[in-house]
């Protein structure tokens, strides 16, 4: 699911990001020792970036998800909404820091089912909750909590899904280049 527009909106940097922009970017290179290319474009609204970076620390933070889990969640959401991007990031991420099985990695990258029964759980009750904007059914539930989950883990979900439609769908519009170190892991 591409798209050929580009938001004729310039993305900011650091050099020319005003103050409320310009702290949030320098929050990220302080934070990730760079700024990726996709912040410059959700700076242009600095809302958008403060909000994306509070509601995916949040995410972090809170969910409930270990660390392999929330990239299974993250990677769901940008397969299904097509961001390029995303998929790169979160791919290295997956591979080089939360632990996301070879195999599973794999899968979530192809949109295949996941090898391991519990993550494929959470794979495809992620991607329900977007396919049918939060409106699982009680089966579903059901079965998202046989596997092991909780209902806590709903809203963790739904603030996950908040925080790709930000980066997914700014990426849509602004297509910034994946930066040097997700490039290997282009889809």
């Amino acid at each position: 699911m591409t798209t050929n527009y580009i938001i004729d909106v310039k993305p900011e940097t650091l050099d020319t990001a005003q103050s409320g922009a310009k702290a949030a970017l320098e929050r990220a290179k302080k934070s990730l020792g760079f700024v990726p290319n996709m912040y410059g474009g959700m700076a242009a609204v600095p809302g958008v970036l403060d909000t994306y970076l509070d509601g995916y620390n949040r995410f972090r933070e809170s969910a409930g998800f270990s660390p392999a889990e929330q990239e299974i969640v993250f990677l769901a959401i940008s397969n299904f909404n097509g961001c390029g991007y995303c998929m790169a990031a979160h791919s290295m991420i997956a591979d080089k820091m939360s632990g996301v099985p070879a195999e599973s990695l794999a899968a979530l990258r192809e949109g295949r089912p996941l090898p391991d029964a519990k993550l494929e759980a959470l794979r495809a009750f992620t991607v329900r909750m977007v396919e049918s904007r939060g409106n699982p059914t009680g089966n579903e539930v059901a079965a998202f909590r046989e596997a092991g989950y909780e209902e806590r883990h709903i809203p963790a979900i739904i603030l996950a899904i908040a925080v790709k439609t930000l980066s997914n769908y700014s990426n849509h519009v602004f297509k910034p280049e994946v930066d040097e170190m997700f490039a290997g892991y282009k889809v």
